[in-house]
């Protein structure tokens, strides 16, 4: 900011702004995604914003070569929505892009200067793909099965897959401290409280005299305790 005043200033309201500074600023999609409520195919994006005292129109457009705004044509936009603004309670000196709420299959890019928030949510409509590519992992000699459980779990979905492939693990690496807290967590799920409170257990007791045992100590004695 150096002093100056950033948005309806240096950054006039209404205008085709670069989003930030020199060549126009671009964003990388490796895989098809919804931006703002729009269906965006996997590639490279510049992308354009005109900011507005309450709301932001956000733009992708195909002038990844682009000096800035100059250049800009709005033929080659992507896609156009718009998003509201947030008034921050203080000042953010330095423009600042963020990648935020990272899950499996969303996120947010946060944008922020001086006293605004903009903030752009992110889905990939993924879950098929994903449960595909796990069917077929499990089929190869390396078999991924804590990933598999793991990612079940967290995305709340096929929990006696989860649980199948979290005993597997277990079974194989009966040291692995962390398989036996996932175990935990997907027998609670399932509402099998004496085998989760076993798994926490094994948890814990794996643990001593690791860099982690404090750690899972911590976590296996609490899921124990909300039970």
């Amino acid at each position: 900011m150096r002093g100056r005043v950033i948005f309806g200033d240096l950054v006039p309201y209404d205008k085709v702004w670069r989003t930030g500074a020199n060549s126009a600023t671009k964003i990388k999609i490796g895989e098809d995604v919804e931006i703002g409520g729009q269906n965006i195919k996997a590639g490279e994006y510049a992308l354009y914003t005109i900011p507005g005292k309450a709301e932001w129109e956000i733009i992708l457009n195909k002038g990844t070569g682009n000096w800035g705004a100059y250049g800009y044509s709005n033929t080659d936009d992507v896609a156009r929505f718009k998003v509201k603004s947030k008034m921050l309670d203080k000042n953010v000196q330095t423009f600042t892009m963020s990648i935020t709420n990272i899950t499996y299959n969303s996120c947010r890019l946060e944008m922020e200067w001086e006293k605004t928030r903009v903030v752009i949510p992110i889905v990939a409509h993924n879950e098929e793909r994903i449960s595909t590519s796990i069917d077929k992992a499990i089929n190869n000699p390396d078999i991924p099965y804590f990933q598999a459980a793991n990612y079940y779990y967290e995305t709340n979905q096929n929990l006696d897959k989860a649980k199948t492939y979290v005993d597997k693990s277990v079974d194989a690496n009966p040291k692995a401290y962390y398989m036996w807290l996932l175990k935990a967590r997907i027998e609670k799920k399932l509402g099998h409280k004496e085998d989760a409170k076993m798994a926490a257990n094994k948890a814990i007791e794996a643990a001593k005299g690791s860099a982690a045992e404090e750690e899972y100590k911590h976590q296996g004695e609490q899921l124990i305790g909300s039970l």
